[in-house]
């Protein structure tokens, strides 16, 4: 496994919340699973994938974590075009 150098745009995790911790309310699944964290900054030091870090983000916080992707990217969309949506706007105002 590759070191990756300091100064990386990373992406970390971390838990915010354990189970016991959460709110008694939620959904028994939801209830079980820890809520977590996952925040990109410029790694703070050398480090592994997996080994627990500090990043400093963009506006200057310095965050802990475990280490989980290189240069993350975003992976969401607003979904597929919805045609009828294109034209709201643009049609002729009627007098």
């Amino acid at each position: 496994m590759a070191k990756v150098s300091h100064g990386t745009w990373v992406e970390i995790e971390s838990v915010v919340l354990t189970p016991s911790e959460r709110a008694p309310q939620i959904p028994d699944d939801t209830r079980a699973t820890p809520y977590m964290l996952k925040v990109s900054g410029f790694l703070e030091s050398d480090a592994l994938l997996g080994e627990d870090v500090a990043i400093k983000t963009l506006i200057g916080r310095t965050l802990k974590g475990k280490l989980i992707t290189v240069n993350p990217s975003y992976t969401h969309s607003f979904g597929s075009t919805v045609e009828e949506l294109l034209r709201i706007g643009t049609e002729e105002t009627q007098q």
